[in-house]
């Protein structure tokens, strides 16, 4: 008997002895099931309209005897009450309403079903009434697009038109099980007894359980080959096997429907996808009109509206903000930025009893964007104008309280949440103030922990098959008590890397291994962090009185030391990179080629007019580290002057670590990206290599140097993946089994899994480089090496995929090295041509090119200096806007002062004679101030030409 059917039996039994129905708390301690998945079930059954509760404190529950269907109730009328629905609402809907009085159709009242989706709707209809069977159908879309709403509108219309006869609608995401086909697969088709370890007895599976109605796969991308193959047979024959059986000896009438974020053609099988005749397209938050996106907003706040019984009463500058800070996550995210907008309205607002005020004052930054962000848009910005009034008031409405089924809909009721700690705090002593920030911090951490729920429980599935169950456990009720008790902050990973940690504890003990020795230094290490010891105190006494054993003082050590290391955060993002240039498009330029070429989100550009001061710039550098910072750092790409003693303003004004390096080229904002966006790394790392970076243009004497380089590493080291655990120890070698099983998957047998222990992560590392070459690494803390890191949480729940993909990428990051711009010395100049064509109107780039790089070869050999290549380009790039400079009378000014200083540069009277070749050639003479410029372009080269080589 399933959690649901074992709340609703005992409501139905005994709940009826009581007046007030029964509280979460009696029903869990009646059936044995834990206080949270009973509330979770009761929240949905209210939902549902099967269970009603009371309104006072605690909350009753009992059977609604007279509800309907549910079916029913979501074809009711809605009855918003806010200014200006009328206009929102369609206009031909009373018509439709009157031709459709006597026969329900669940699409009628989706949003966009006679727009937007109008041809979505027909298809998923056409293929549920194709007879005799109907057709199967993939639906896709991105993310937070409504691919489970869809499909759960499909199915009730199914049942409504009795086009299946078994109600229930089973769902199954494939990426749940997507690193361990064989469990997948059972899950899906069942399995006989003997078919796999632990399979003590024949089991019917998914298919089975969905027969005579709906089967729902989400995720499909993440079905193995093998099982896209078994499905498709069942979808041309209607018989499948069980995992251990030979003959397809078992028969099942279901409807499928798929859904995907990913293009099917490329990450599904074409004999799978050919299968599938019709594929639903669902459009973007961003596709829709403005009337569906109000009309999505109205419905998502009158669900609040119900929560809360209570009026929502918001200005027109708040809806355009929730409406605009849809970014990513289409009416996922908008729903989830409601709820949180709506929680701190209700909170600021516990005074009124019949209404809450949302504030555009009060939004959260990131929803507060969200203006801005439509503003951009003026079509869109205009359309909702004339669609919204000032104030819209957002009723409570009973008919339009059930929510459909969704990823995103919480299993609790937040507003019970914040009343009741409110209440709380209160009784504390603490001021409004004071509430208000405790609890809004609260509710953050709710919501993103909801969200963020599905990916930990995939986590916590794939770490049972390496750890036992009772240590996740045991692990989560101490994450509870410390929190709850010790007040200590525990994040997710805590659950992994404990139970990992214990387990190898245990298994020592049971296999009476020696215990571990503590050494002095970790002695004197764990002592300066006082807190983590009085935790780790407090983790042994839990452990030891679960397991009724004594705990060594040596495992206190070491669990401190594992504290220590999970409480650092990790690094959110990539490093950012600005580049600043002088001139009205300088720097905008380098940064267009490298957004075309690369498709990167974490470059910014900020374009410095020659007479701009140096603090105007400074503020607007700053601002733009701050928009483009993930977390990771910035690094800021500058041209010359003073813009390369900015680093330390900046980290002064914007509390973002920010590396600056000078003389940028293209091909230097390339690399940047390129690094940036490739590997994990960390800013440090990045800065050191752009340092030594000298451009694509190299010699081939170089290139070929480099190829024997990484051919002579290649041969004395061999490669290795690191995978880091509290000891190093038992639980280790059960990781280093399943990294070893991708790595045969994937048909790679050149690189070796080594385990390291957390305790001496950094020594052993040290040493591990001396023989292997380190490629990418994983396990509870990230090293500090420059690699592809993914996390153990991430590579239990079916990571291994982008693991070895990031490893290939390395792999063809050496081959690039050595091997793509081996002969660009030949392309230089066609390069210099196509900028030239690109981002200059007044010349002609195929004569103008020939001479400029002869203008750049004149000053080489009258200076008796190299020039690289890569900064030939750039110095063209100089010379040719300042032709343009002198073509539209637009030339630089500078003041006399500066001028007489550069008149007693060495490097003065060469430019001025290189100019001589403009006049020759181009009739154009180039100012004093012009020449000021050139030459301290040529002066910045030099300087760093000659640190590199000290």
């Amino acid at each position: 008997m399933t959690r649901r059917e074992k709340v609703l039996t005992y409501l139905e039994k005994y709940a009826l002895r009581m007046d007030q129905g029964a509280t979460t708390s009696e029903i869990s301690e009646a059936i044995g099931i834990l206080r949270p998945n009973v509330s979770k079930v009761l929240n949905q059954l209210v939902r549902e309209g099967r269970v009603k509760k009371t309104d006072g404190r605690p909350v009753h529950y009992f059977v609604n005897h007279s509800a309907r269907k549910d079916e029913m109730k979501m074809q009711q009328k809605p009855n918003i009450g806010f200014a200006g629905y009328a206009r929102i609402r369609d206009s031909s809907s009373k018509e439709e309403d009157a031709a459709n009085k006597h026969e329900v159709d669940v699409f009628k009242n989706m949003i966009g079903s006679r727009d937007s989706l109008r041809n979505q709707v027909e298809q998923a209809k056409a293929a549920l009434l194709y007879p005799p069977h109907g057709l199967n159908t993939l639906i896709i879309g991105p993310t937070g697009s409504g691919k489970t709403y869809f499909a759960h509108k499909m199915y009730h219309f199914a049942l409504e038109r009795k086009i299946i006869s078994k109600k229930g609608f089973t769902t199954f995401n494939c990426a749940d099980y997507a690193h361990n086909p064989q469990l997948l697969m059972s899950h899906l088709f069942g399995y006989v007894k003997g078919a796999f370890t632990g399979a003590n007895a024949d089991k019917d599976g998914l298919i089975q359980e969905a027969d005579g109605g709906m089967l729902f796969l989400d995720e499909v991308h993440r079905l193995p080959p093998e099982g896209q193959e078994m499905i498709f047979y069942f979808m041309d024959h209607g018989t499948y096997s069980r995992l251990g059986e030979t003959a397809k000896a078992h028969h099942a009438d279901v409807r499928l429907v798929y859904a995907t974020t990913e293009d099917p053609k490329s990450s599904l099988l074409q004999t799978f996808v050919r299968r599938i005749p019709i594929i639903i397209q669902l459009p973007d938050f961003y596709q829709r009109n403005a009337r569906e996106k109000l009309q999505l907003l109205e419905q998502l706040l009158t669900l609040e509206a119900n929560r809360i019984h209570k009026n929502i009463r918001l200005g027109e500058d708040v809806v355009q903000a929730l409406l605009g800070s849809v970014t990513y996550g289409n009416i996922g995210q908008l729903k989830s930025n409601i709820q949180l907008v709506c929680a701190q309205g209700f909170l600021n607002s516990m005074h009124n009893k019949n209404e809450i005020t949302l504030l555009f004052s009060q939004l959260p930054p990131n929803i507060k964007d969200g203006l801005s962000n439509l503003a951009s848009d003026r079509r869109e910005l205009g359309n909702l104008s004339r669609l919204l009034e000032a104030t819209m008031v957002i009723k409570p409405d009973a008919q339009r309280g059930t929510p459909d089924i969704d990823s995103y809909e919480l299993p609790y009721n937040l507003y019970e949440i914040i009343g009741d700690k409110a209440a709380l705090l209160k009784e504390d002593g603490l001021d409004q103030a004071a509430i208000n920030h405790f609890i809004m911090t609260d509710i953050n951490l709710h919501l993103k922990s909801f969200y963020r729920q599905g990916k930990l429980e995939k986590t916590i599935d794939g770490l049972s098959e390496i750890v036992d169950q009772e240590i996740i456990d045991l692990t989560k009720q101490m994450q509870r008590l410390l929190q709850e008790r010790e007040n200590y902050p525990v994040r997710d990973h805590f659950i992994y890397a404990m139970s990992l940690h214990i387990s190898s504890f245990i298994k020592r003990i049971q296999s009476g291994k020696p215990l571990r020795n503590i050494s002095a230094d970790l002695i004197s290490m764990v002592h300066d962090y006082p807190v983590e010891l009085k935790i780790a105190e407090r983790v042994k006494e839990l452990i030891r009185d679960h397991y009724r054993f004594p705990i060594p003082e040596s495992e206190v050590y070491y669990m401190a030391i594992l504290l220590v290391s999970l409480k650092s955060e990790p690094k959110t993002g990539k490093v950012g990179i600005v580049v600043a240039a002088h001139g009205d498009s300088t720097a905008s330029s380098m940064v267009h080629v490298v957004s075309q070429l690369l498709s990167v989100d974490n470059i910014a550009a900020y374009d410095m007019p020659l007479e701009m001061s140096p603090k105007i710039a400074l503020a607007g550098i700053a601002a733009q580290v701050k928009k483009i910072d993930q977390g990771n750092g910035v690094l800021l790409l500058v041209d010359m002057g003073s813009l390369s003693t900015f680093s330390n303003k900046l980290i002064e004004k914007t509390h973002i670590h920010v590396k600056t390096i000078d003389m940028v080229t293209t091909a230097m904002v390339l690399e940047a990206a390129r690094k940036t966006a490739l590997i994990d790394s960390d800013l440090e790392t990045v800065y050191r290599e752009l340092r030594e970076f000298d451009g694509y243009s190299r010699t081939i004497e170089k290139v070929q140097q480099k190829k024997k380089d990484v051919q002579k590493r290649s041969d004395q080291r061999a490669k290795a993946i690191i995978a880091i655990c509290s000891t190093g120890e038992g639980t280790a070698k059960r990781i280093k089994d399943l990294l070893d099983k991708i790595l045969v998957d994937h048909l790679i047998d050149d690189i070796t899994v080594i385990t390291v222990s957390l305790v001496t992560m950094n020594e052993q590392i040290v040493k591990i480089q001396q023989d292997y070459q380190i490629v990418a690494a994983t396990g509870v803390v990230k090293p500090q090496v420059a690699v592809p890191f993914v996390s153990l949480e991430d590579l239990l729940q079916g990571g291994g995929e982008r693991f070895v993909s990031l490893i290939e990428e390395i792999d063809n990051h050496a081959v690039y090295e050595a091997e793509t711009f081996e002969h660009s010395e030949l392309l230089t100049k066609e390069m210099s041509q196509n900028y030239l064509g690109r981002y200059f109107t007044f010349i002609n780039p195929g004569k103008i090119v020939n001479i400029l790089w002869g203008y750049c070869d004149f000053i080489q050999q009258r200076s008796q200096s190299k020039l690289s290549n890569a900064f030939k380009i750039s110095l063209i790039m100089h010379m040719a806007g300042s032709l343009e400079r002198y073509l539209t009378r637009s030339e630089m000014r500078v003041d006399e002062q500066r001028l007489s200083r550069i008149r007693m540069e060495k490097l003065y009277p060469i430019v001025k004679q290189a100019n001589e070749i403009l006049h020759e050639t181009l009739n154009i003479n180039l100012s004093d101030a012009e020449v000021f410029y050139i030459v301290e372009l040529l002066n910045t080269e030099k300087e760093k030409s000659d640190t590199q080589n000290n």
